[in-house]
Order: structure tokens, then sequence, then C-alpha cells
């Protein structure tokens, strides 16, 4: 995070913003502006990649679910924006950790013992790292004295639009997050593939929200895709990994997408408007019901 930090000091806040007897290398100056670039990030990550993906890739089909609510969409990006900041005061102290010199981070590619081979090996080390810890903290959220305080608010959208990636309570957020944070301060990772790794998750993140279910046949078994996290906001108990479905397997928590099996939420609203029991056009992103149907 340093790397960002003196990038923001040499083209504003050196320039414009502190007076010159705050020296960039200051602990209380560094804190104030880890936070302001960490929350402006966040920010602009969340709302650009989310839009993004609801705008091109995300099938609106979905919003006429019996089961999506009524300006989901708006309620997703509330919730969102009114979490990241509580979820940024612990993260803030974890980048200035790293920004103090802490962590495991290095510079060059020289100052890894492996060269290049070791760039390639500590990014497929992060991801499994990573993957393994979000399955268990994901699993442990999941607990019945632990779900209604904190996992919840994350299961309300059980038909997930993009926007409904971060929308978290701040103590689920910011544990499902501790793990990307955590993996520098154990193993050597270059500044730049951190960075990286990290727009890379946000990525990730919202993908498996975004309806597109669409998976190579040769990746189905391999790869945690929006078509299995749609099952888990769909059937709570099933599907708890990240970028893979190892642990799923070895936990037993594997459930094939129902998306892929002609089971999905898709093929129920096909179906629903066969039946004329949905109408063909959802109004105001509210699916418009013939019938009324027993209330979530």
């Amino acid at each position: 995070m340093d790397l960002v930090l003196n990038v923001a000091d040499s083209y504003v806040l050196t320039p414009y913003v502190y007076p010159e007897s705050w020296a960039e290398d200051g602990a209380l100056r560094q804190i104030l502006s880890l936070l302001v670039v960490t929350n402006l990030g966040a920010a602009i990550l969340y709302l650009g990649l989310g839009a993004f993906s609801y705008y091109f890739i995300f099938d609106h089909s979905l919003m006429k679910h019996p089961h999506f609510l009524e300006n989901q969409v708006r309620r997703e990006i509330k919730h969102a924006m009114t979490s990241l900041p509580w979820i940024s005061l612990p993260t803030v102290a974890l980048f200035f950790a790293e920004v103090r010199g802490y962590s495991k981070l290095y510079d060059n590619v020289s100052d890894s013992p492996l060269g290049w081979s070791g760039l390639f090996l500590s990014m497929v080390s992060f991801l499994f790292f990573t993957d393994m810890c979000i399955y268990w903290i994901h699993r442990f959220l999941h607990h019945k004295l632990i779900y209604k305080l904190f996992h919840k608010p994350h299961h309300i959208w059980k038909i997930p639009t993009p926007f409904a990636s971060h929308a978290f309570h701040p103590v689920d957020g910011f544990l499902q997050g501790l793990p990307y944070h955590i993996y520098p301060f154990l193993f050597p990772l270059h500044k730049v593939l951190y960075l990286a790794l990290y727009v890379f998750v946000n990525i990730w993140t919202i993908s498996i929200h975004d309806g597109n279910y669409r998976v190579p046949s040769g990746l189905v078994s391999v790869i945690n895709g929006s078509a299995h996290h749609t099952d888990h906001h769909l059937f709570f108990d099933y599907n708890y990994g990240q970028y893979f479905t190892l642990w799923d397997r070895l936990g037993g928590s594997y459930r094939h997408p129902s998306a892929l099996m002609g089971k999905g939420p898709l093929d129920l609203i096909r179906k629903l408007q066969a039946e004329g029991k949905l109408e063909k056009e959802a109004v105001n992103g509210h699916a418009q019901r013939s019938a009324p149907s027993k209330d979530e």
C-alpha cells in the first residue's frame, strides 16, 4: 500500500493538502492518508466494477425472479456504501503496519530468492491460501450463534446483483477480507503483485454475484463461479468457497449448480411465465406476479 500512498503524496497530498510541517513519513499523516485512499479506492472499485458488471454482464431477466426484492439494487448499494467506511478502519490498521515495514512485501523481483518463478508461486499460493481461509471463515459465519449477528444481511439478497458483492455487515466484510491482508505478513509477496491481486479479488467478488452462469464445462467442478455462489445464496449451506470448489468438496458442502441442471433462477422465471404466474416485464426492478405469494 506504500506504493499507492507515495503516488498520492507526490501528486495530491503533499502539494495540495498537508502543510509542509507534516512529514510524509509521520504516523498520523500516514493513517489519515490511508483512510482517505482506502475509502476512495474501495468506492471506486465497487461502484466502477459493479456498474460495468451490472450494465454489461448481469442478466437483467433475473430481476423478474420472485425472490428479487423491490428496489434491491438501490438497497444493495446503500448497504455497501454504509459498511465500507467501517470495514476500512481495521483494514487501515493492517495497511499502516505494511507501510511501516512489518510485512514481507518487497519491491524488486531480485529481492525474491526464486526470481520471476517466485512471483508466479506467490500468486498461486495467495489464491489457494485465501480460498482456504475464506472457506472456513465463511462457514464459521454460518454458525447458528453467529449468522444472525453478522452474515444474515448478505443473505437478504437471494438473487444477487453485482452490487450485492460488497453489501455486508462491516464485521462480516472485514473477516472475509482478512486473509488477503494477512498473507503478506506470513509470506513474501511483490508489492505490485499484491496490488494487482487486490484488484483481482474485487473483480472476482463482483463476478460471482453477476448472474452470468456460463462456466466452461471442464472447469465447472473446479472453479466456484456465479452459478455456484447463487446456489449458496438460495440454499444457504452449500458452496462456501471463493475461487475453487476444493474445500467445499473436502468439507462436504459442495453442490452442483442448479442453473447448470436446468433448475436455476432463470429456469424458474421461464416456468412461471409459461404458467401465467409471472408477468413478462419487471416493473421498477421488482417481479410482478399475477397472484400473491407468501412473503419470505
